[in-house]
């Protein structure tokens, strides 16, 4: 049986929303220019974020198993959006940034691999609709 899950977004007013996820409280609106307050982010870039998230727990995970010691790790989801509307992403590239002292770049490359082919649900719902990309940086700490 399928496992489900779900949220609960509730309208505050003018075009904010306060959505709750695991019991967290987010706070979504538009800015001003459309009638909104900016009293918090607009809805579409929590798709970046939920890529980032989703492959950043994946690879840090993996590394850790690998036993991998990172200084620093950042993962920064850009995302193209169409002109026309419904203005939708039809591209996103992820940059892995590692941060330590003679990383093993094979291992890097194998952890990222692996979420983005075998874990990252996100990133594989995702890919059945647009191109994702990723490269990896790594920078000497």
């Amino acid at each position: 049986m399928a496992n489900k899950q779900s949220t609960s977004t509730k309208w505050l007013n003018k075009m904010a929303f306060e959505t709750e996820i695991n019991g967290h409280k987010i706070i979504i609106d538009a800015d001003d220019s459309v009638g909104g307050e900016n009293l918090g982010a607009r809805p579409k870039p929590f798709m970046l974020a939920a890529l980032g998230g989703c492959t950043g727990m994946d690879v840090v995970s993996i590394l850790k198993k690998m036993r991998v010691e990172l200084d620093g790790f950042n993962v920064k989801v850009e995302g193209d959006l169409t002109e026309e509307h419904p203005k939708q992403y039809y591209k996103m590239h992820v940059i892995y940034e590692f941060t330590g002292k003679n990383l093993p770049l094979e291992k890097l490359q194998k952890a990222v691999n692996l979420s983005e082919e075998r874990y990252c649900g996100v990133s594989a719902v995702y890919k059945k609709v647009m191109e994702v990309t990723s490269e990896i940086k790594i920078i000497e700490g």
